[in-house]
């Protein structure tokens, strides 16, 4: 019988730097309760069964009637999420989901990301140039962080001299992904201001793209005259989401791809030889340490799964970083093999909430990472383990303090 505390366990700071442990705990049972009522799906089968499943809601909303939306103190209609696709469910995810993506990739913009990788190649080169003379670097804050930060920026049309701004922005409104911070009164009043600041900055941002349009997505949004066009709430919407997911996880996957390589320096090493393993190996990164390890969703029914009945209404937390590690499904779960043929992991998720940026997060890092091999000679790891970020479903060290000889 799985241990009814331990997701608890992981949800406790002291615990961030080492959480597959209690993981593999809770993975003897593919779908196990919670002594709050929660349910964790740990499985990689239940995961992604569950993700693709029509009775599993991302909006906590859908099929609720305003009384049981009161008794659950779920927002109504007036806290609607304005066409954020990330929290909506079909038919409204599919129709504000493709307004969004045809100012980023196919079909209407097929070559887009591919235009990119010289500018992130730059943005990385850039980094690792104002090291030079130096002998240590905090990874997190000299290029982990820089270059997705730049490139979102970029993407989006937002100044990146606003980064200060927008940086305290996603830091507390980030930490509403943890279960345990979501009924903090301060945690929630930082996040409710932090959202209504960045609204009214996207929306100033948005007048002045109508007025001096750029080459960017919200430049494209505002100025699109079809009939699928999004509003301007929905472009704030998507804009503020995008703006925080477009870089807050692609930071922790880097920081946590140069800790994997520091930690399996043979495998360092192989991949300096062999650079163009790159893509394998970033995939491996992603599945040994998502940077989204869990992310909660609603029943909208009762549903049998794994032999158990998950009830109506019951929150449930798919845990990617668990089903990563299955032993029923990946042969040797734990070791970190770039040259592993089979890598179905689910670190962008599956099914219609598959992650819009993906494409733009696998080029970042393979060129981060390939250059930061090639670049920094003799890396080794000062701190390990490494402090970490206070939420643990964003998870990802706050700091990487490395040493170095030189950067070629």
């Amino acid at each position: 019988m799985v241990d009814s505390t331990t997701f608890a366990e992981i949800l406790k700071p002291e615990n961030r730097a080492a959480p597959n442990e209690l993981w593999a705990q809770l993975r003897e049972e593919p779908v196990s309760r919670q002594d709050d009522g929660t349910w964790v799906v740990t499985g990689y089968n239940e995961v992604r069964a569950l993700a693709a499943d029509p009775r599993i809601s991302a909006d906590f909303r859908t099929g609720m009637s305003a009384e049981e939306l009161a008794a659950v103190g779920a927002p109504g209609e007036g806290g609607s999420v304005g066409g954020n696709f990330v929290v909506e469910d079909p038919p409204a995810h599919d129709r504000d989901r493709a307004k969004a993506m045809k100012h980023f990739g196919p079909p209407h913009r097929p070559g887009f990301v591919a235009s990119l990788e010289g500018a992130i190649q730059r943005y990385v080169d850039t980094s690792l140039d104002r090291l030079r003379g130096q002998e240590q670097m905090d990874v997190v804050a000299d290029f982990s962080y820089p270059l997705p930060v730049r490139v979102i920026c970029d993407v989006l049309g937002v100044p990146p001299e606003d980064e200060p701004q927008f940086s305290l922005w996603t830091t507390a409104i980030s930490l509403q992904a943890s279960p345990d911070l979501r009924d903090d009164p301060v945690a929630s009043q930082q996040a409710d201001v932090a959202s209504q600041q960045a609204a009214a900055y996207m929306y100033g941002l948005i007048q002045r793209r109508k007025v001096d349009p750029g080459n960017d997505m919200i430049s494209d949004m505002v100025s699109d005259t079809s009939e699928d066009r999004l509003t301007d709430q929905q472009i704030i919407s998507n804009a503020i989401i995008l703006l925080i997911a477009g870089h807050e996880t692609t930071v922790n996957a880097v920081s946590s791809g140069i800790l994997l390589l520091l930690r399996n320096p043979e495998t360092a090493e192989l991949l300096r030889e062999r650079p163009e393993l790159m893509p394998g190996a970033f995939e491996e990164i992603l599945r040994l340490e998502p940077p989204v390890q869990f992310r909660d969703r609603r029943t909208l029914s009762d549903i049998d799964i794994a032999g158990v009945t998950i009830p109506r209404f019951a929150t449930v937390q798919l845990s990617y970083a668990a089903a990563n590690r299955d032993p029923n499904r990946f042969a040797d779960p734990d070791r970190f093999d770039p040259e592993r043929e089979d890598n179905q992991h689910l670190s962008f998720n599956t099914g219609l909430h598959y992650c819009f940026g993906a494409p733009l997060a696998r080029l970042e890092g393979i060129l981060a990472l390939r250059t930061w091999l090639r670049r920094v000679q003799n890396p080794r790891l000062l701190v390990d383990p490494p402090p970490y970020r206070r939420s643990p479903a964003l998870r990802g060290p706050s700091e990487l303090l490395v040493g170095f000889d030189e950067i070629l």
